[in-house]
């Protein structure tokens, strides 16, 4: 079940490389993050991203793949109450 919407789905070239070296799409990573599984972050982070659900702040996931971390992030809600864009990417996109 999802627990947000995400607006637009963008991705880096470096995150879609990423996961075609380990031969995956983005996909269950995706469905991960919106359903409020937001993997590979620490207790402090994943308590920031339930409240935001609450208050519309960012939500940051983090998933490790092989050696990597993948980062998908869902921005803020705007003043009209949507949240716009999702981006999957690399912590060195950032």
């Amino acid at each position: 079940m999802n627990k947000f919407t995400m607006g637009k789905l963008v991705a880096t070239p470096a995150a879609l490389d990423l996961l075609v070296k380990h031969n995956m799409t983005p996909d269950r990573f995706v469905q991960r993050h919106m359903s409020g599984d937001w993997g590979d972050v620490d207790a402090e982070d994943a308590a920031a991203n339930d409240a935001a659900l609450d208050y519309g702040g960012r939500l940051l996931s983090a998933y490790i793949i092989g050696e990597d971390r993948l980062w998908i992030i869902t921005e803020a809600v705007n003043d009209w109450g949507e949240r716009l864009s999702t981006t999957i990417l690399l912590p060195t996109d950032y």
